[in-house]
């Protein structure tokens, strides 16, 4: 299990993250989502032991892993920005793991090559942005984690690669119970494949739900009356958004389904229609709440 507790990061005068707390239990994908530069990055760099932080405390499974190596030993991080040794192909990479991580395992790498069509003789610097991120993921798979950190996991793959990608990790989650954090800014690849989500804005965490509970937190509607009407006709509901065309009005409430729907069909309306809602109009609408929009900017 990995615990944050009032974690702050600064950089100069710079504050990263403001007082974070969080837990994440074990064998569950994590997503973590949130604006640009809203600290999603320097989160992965503190559980893993790279950062530490300016104050509070980072604890997996119980221990603090800056500077244990121990803790370290079961923890994997891939970064958005890849990194591998000047002139180097996997097999080189794979011996440089194998010196970090006792669990590596030259079977599971072999395999992983064969099955992401990989030659891992050729030098890394030929290979192009998508094959480095497929070459980053089986090595870091191949350590046989127990903590497994991707920060824009699927960045440069092509679809066919990203649900290649995603197999393997879910597959990890559900054979050996791997607890699983993934950034990503598409919010479609967290929304197929994750247990929580976490919306992270101006440091710390807005809030954090299991993704099905998020989504139906959140009611899409459209209603029509064949009578005039205004927004007013809806106090006392909890609108996130609201926009009206006509006799017609598109909103997305906070609330029960359950007790919605009754409430507005005593209003008789001439239209009722409850609509999914995707997890990106969920970021969306939640981050326009936090004052994160740009729908009126004019280029």
């Amino acid at each position: 299990m990995i615990h944050a507790e009032n974690v702050t990061m600064r950089f100069d005068e710079f504050t990263a993250l403001n007082k974070l707390t969080c837990t994440i239990p074990d064998g569950c994908i994590y997503g973590l989502i949130g604006s640009n530069g809203a600290g999603k990055s320097t989160f992965l760099r503190l559980i893993s032991g790279v950062y530490r932080p300016a104050e509070g405390n980072i604890t997996v499974d119980g221990a603090p892993v800056w500077e244990n190596p121990a803790a370290k030993a079961d923890i994997v991080y891939v970064p958005d920005d890849l990194y591998f040794l000047p002139q180097s192909n996997m097999n080189r990479m794979a011996s440089f793991y194998k010196t970090l991580y006792p669990n590596f395992s030259y079977e599971r790498f072999r395999n992983l090559t064969a099955t992401f069509k990989l030659d891992p003789a050729a030098n890394l610097n030929t290979f192009s942005k998508g094959m480095r991120r497929q070459a980053a993921t089986i090595l870091a798979l191949s350590t046989l984690p127990k903590y497994l950190f991707f920060d824009e996991t699927f960045d440069g793959l092509d679809p066919v690669m990203r649900n290649l990608v995603k197999q393997v990790i879910y597959s990890d989650v559900m054979e050996r119970k791997t607890t699983t954090i993934i950034t990503s800014h598409s919010l479609r690849e967290l929304e197929d494949g994750c247990d929580q989500l976490a919306l992270l804005h101006q440091g710390g965490i807005v809030f954090e739900s299991d993704v099905q509970n998020l989504k139906t937190s959140l009611i899409k509607v459209q209603i029509g009356f064949r009578e005039p009407f205004t927004r007013e006709k809806f106090e006392g509901l909890d609108t996130a958004s609201y926009t009206q065309v006509g006799s017609v009005a598109s909103l997305i409430v906070r609330g029960d389904r359950e007790e919605l729907a009754p409430r507005l069909s005593a209003m008789k309306p001439a239209l009722l229609d409850f609509l999914p809602l995707t997890l990106e109009e969920v970021f969306i609408y939640e981050m326009e709440a936090l004052g994160y929009a740009f729908k009126d900017v004019l280029m």
